[in-house]
């Protein structure tokens, strides 16, 4: 079975931030890599419902269209039990400190069994303080352990 990834919104979005800077660039640039093996079926892109309610919120109508037309043509919708992920996410919300959304979204990547990606170093940092039981990291670690090229 090929592994499946979970690029939050953070991470998605790298492509439309300001690339004048050269992290911004970098991580754009792995995004874009991670999300050509996607295209090509070395990994699988988890979706969940998190994504969905993020990416409605976005005000650039373009963004939203291309983010959602990815998730839609790209992504998976692998079932899991919701009772355990909302629980989970309320122990990363009211344990850890966590925020709601990135609570949700490190708690549906735990389900799905997926590496998480984000651009956020906050919440990676988090993430390795409380044990989280699958890999995370930034989209240029992912691409430097997956030795993708």
């Amino acid at each position: 079975m090929k592994k499946i990834v979970y690029l939050d919104v953070c991470a998605l979005c790298r492509p439309f931030d300001d690339q004048s800077y050269i992290r911004i660039k970098m991580e754009t640039d792995a995004v874009n890599l991670i999300l050509s093996k996607i295209r090509e079926g070395e990994y699988r892109l988890a979706v969940s419902v998190v994504h969905i309610k993020e990416i409605e919120a976005i005000s650039n109508h373009l963004e939203k269209l291309q983010l959602l037309s990815i998730l839609d043509k790209y992504g998976i919708d692998k079932r899991v039990n919701l009772k355990n992920v909302r629980k989970r996410s309320e122990e990363l919300f009211n344990k850890y400190k966590f925020g709601v959304a990135d609570a949700a979204h490190v708690a549906f990547a735990e389900a799905l069994e997926a590496d998480f990606i984000s651009c956020d170093d906050r919440l990676l940092k988090k993430c390795k303080k409380c044990n989280i039981e699958i890999w995370c990291g930034n989209p240029i670690d992912f691409c430097l352990k997956e030795d993708l090229k």
